[in-house]
């Protein structure tokens, strides 16, 4: 694997940030309102999605914490929750959640200028579940827990993000869920005492990565989404695809290093992948 380029760390505004991080839409002309982009082997791919997203919930599961399983709670199902941190045995179609394809999803928990001002955090987006987190509240927590609001939750964020979509409000991706459940996590981070409860959040700004089997071209299947949490903002990718996490290996290394923490989820997406024609080599065999 080539040495990977990283990009600059530090306290960077306006010009200097658009430049570095690629702030500006990426080739949006060719994406239809049901697509993103992605990155696989240190190229850009595109995903095409074909169905509603789907959160499993077994009867096992007692995804809402009221200590009642699933089963025999027919409430916890009208509303869908879609939980980091909780993995299903099985997928959507009732197969072994051990052989479904993956889709890693970069989500940037740093703030480039340490920005301390709540009303920077997502607004909440159209339709999103009454007790989501969001706006000026969700921005006094994120400060209370992590210090700054993340870009992954900013309604502006200082770097190139594959979803939202182009013109989308934040917190929104086509064919997304627009809320998460990130109690577990938070938790498990230390950042919430015990015992876990729902903590809903609008869908973080966030990026994706595949596998190179899967990127080239692949039908419309579907991906279990692990969502990664992307801590140093030097493995950030940018939209070309030159710096940063564009491939699993890159992943791998990030996490081997600490700098990014993989957790499982209950959410799917239905989607094909074929890769786009760019012209990015500058990665390729990864």
């Amino acid at each position: 694997m080539k040495a990977k380029k990283r990009l600059i760390t530090g306290f960077v505004l306006g010009t200097v940030v658009a430049s570095i991080f690629g702030i500006a839409s990426a080739q949006t002309e060719t994406l239809k309102p049901n697509q993103t982009f992605g990155f696989s082997g240190g190229h850009i791919v595109e995903f095409s999605y074909e169905e509603n997203f789907d959160c499993v919930d077994q009867p096992h599961f007692d995804l809402n914490y009221n200590r009642m399983q699933a089963q025999s709670d027919s409430g916890e199902f009208q509303t869908p929750i879609c939980q980091a941190g909780t993995q299903p045995m099985l997928d959507p179609t009732g197969g072994n959640a051990n052989r479904t394809a993956q889709l890693f999803v970069l989500v940037p928990m740093f703030s480039l200028n340490k920005d301390r001002n709540p009303n920077d955090a997502i607004s909440c987006p159209p339709g999103v579940r009454l007790d989501t987190l969001c706006g000026p509240a969700l921005g006094k927590t994120l400060i209370k827990l992590f210090g700054a609001i993340p870009e992954a939750y900013k309604n502006r964020p200082l770097v190139y993000t594959d979803c939202p979509n182009p013109g989308s409000p934040p917190g929104t991706c086509t064919m997304h869920a627009s809320t998460i459940d990130l109690g577990k996590v938070l938790v498990a981070l230390k950042k919430l005492p015990p015992p876990v409860k729902n903590v809903f959040l609008p869908s973080p700004n966030h990026s994706h990565v595949v596998t190179n089997d899967l990127g080239t071209t692949t039908g419309a299947i579907w991906w279990e989404v692990i969502p990664v949490l992307v801590l140093d903002p030097a493995d950030w990718p940018n939209k070309t695809g030159s710096v940063g996490i564009t491939s699993v290996s890159d992943l791998r290394a990030a996490e081997k290093s600490g700098e990014a923490i993989q957790v499982p989820s209950n959410f799917y997406l239905f989607f094909s992948s074929h890769m786009e024609n760019m012209g990015n080599t500058s990665q390729q065999g990864r």
